[in-house]
């Protein structure tokens, strides 16, 4: 270990407090993004009472199958109320706040290096877990609490901004999917459509396409997408016109509207428009979907092309579509920019965390 640089062990300590009264309820895990969700155990007969509680400013983290993962779920607790999480996972704070603040505690804890690290030191468990002892001995810069504070408060700073534009975009999709809602759905009847109004498929609209592997790219500058967003950027781009993705396992009801060259992996669709109007509009149909109630007979939620192209859809006069594409073009494109700024910010916060290893006290 560098001369500057001490044991984690040496700054925190395992808190072990159970829920012995039954007084706390919400359960939640931390997923491989280092975040707190809700659990989906099923929790019939089981045993609440030997749950950890989870207070403010506490962390936790689990250390099986970090070495196979190479990630460590982990975060910080910021809620005022107590939660509890699984007796798999480790409760700990620092002993003195006011040596290691837990934000920067947390960021230390998010930086790539700690996780590759963490994956390099795991390697002797066949499950490719760690001890709570290992994880004690895991290396921390630990500057002053003055310049952690300043380190928190420019992390922070990036991150609030995140937060609002994440908002944003969320109000965006709203006042969109409101919009859709409005000109399409409320008051139509099917058997008596508008004048030049039709029934038709999903495959009037647009043509399904599988998404292709990646392993063969090299890194750039395009935007590689997988079911669960953007993974990364890659020097090819598979299509280079708006398009709708669609995963095709898992998370359907993540769709994506894209407008601009990318690449999308093969556990993902992608859509060659008929003509722009109806890419727009195709989009806001399958948004409108309820794909888990849809599926039928699998465990994990699937989609196929003869099922997305025989989804059954109003089509509208062509006049129609060309002012709902208008007016959703610009909140699509507001978001669009929105979510690059997002991209750019998080790729600074994660240089901040890369950084924090180079910082003097």
């Amino acid at each position: 270990m560098k001369s500057n640089y001490s044991e984690l062990g040496k700054y925190i300590r395992e808190v072990n407090e159970r829920n012995s009264d039954l007084a706390i309820t919400n359960l939640l895990g931390v997923s491989m993004e280092k975040t707190f969700i809700q659990s989906v155990a099923n929790l019939n007969g089981v045993d609440m009472s030997v749950y950890k509680v989870l207070k403010n400013e506490q962390l936790a983290c689990k250390l099986m199958s970090v070495g196979r993962d190479e990630k460590l779920p982990v975060d910080l607790y910021r809620e005022q109320e107590p939660s509890i999480v699984s007796s798999a996972y480790y409760v700990f704070e620092p002993n003195d706040k006011e040596e290691l603040l837990p934000e920067y505690l947390m960021m230390w804890l998010c930086r790539p290096e700690n996780d590759r690290y963490i994956g390099f030191i795991s390697g002797g468990d066949v499950r490719g877990g760690i001890s709570w002892e290992t994880f004690c001995s895991l290396p921390i810069k630990v500057p002053s609490i003055s310049k952690q504070r300043e380190i928190v408060k420019e992390y922070n700073a990036i991150q609030n901004r995140i937060t609002l534009n994440q908002q944003l975009i969320q109000k965006l999709e709203e006042t969109a999917q409101a919009i859709y809602k409005q000109w399409f759905v409320e008051g139509i009847d099917l058997e008596n459509l508008p004048e030049g109004w039709k029934v038709g498929k999903l495959s009037d609209l647009i043509e399904i396409k599988y998404g292709k592997a990646y392993s063969h790219l090299e890194e750039g500058n395009i935007p590689l997408y997988g079911s669960g967003g953007l993974m990364s950027k890659v020097s090819k781009a598979l299509y280079s016109k708006p398009s709708v993705l669609i995963p095709r396992k898992g998370t359907l009801t993540n769709i994506m509207f894209v407008n601009h060259p990318f690449w999308c992996v093969d556990t993902m669709f992608y859509s060659i428009f008929k003509n722009e109007e109806n890419g727009y509009y195709a989009y806001f149909i399958l948004k409108q979907l309820d794909f888990e109630a849809l599926n039928q007979g699998s465990a994990v939620p699937s989609m196929t092309t003869a099922f997305l192209n025989d989804i059954d859809v109003i089509i509208p006069n062509p006049n129609i579509l060309n002012d709902f594409t208008s007016a959703l073009r610009k909140i699509i494109k507001h978001k669009e920019n929105l979510e690059n700024e997002n991209q750019k910010l998080t790729e600074l916060n994660g240089l901040l965390l890369s950084k924090l290893a180079t910082i003097e006290s």
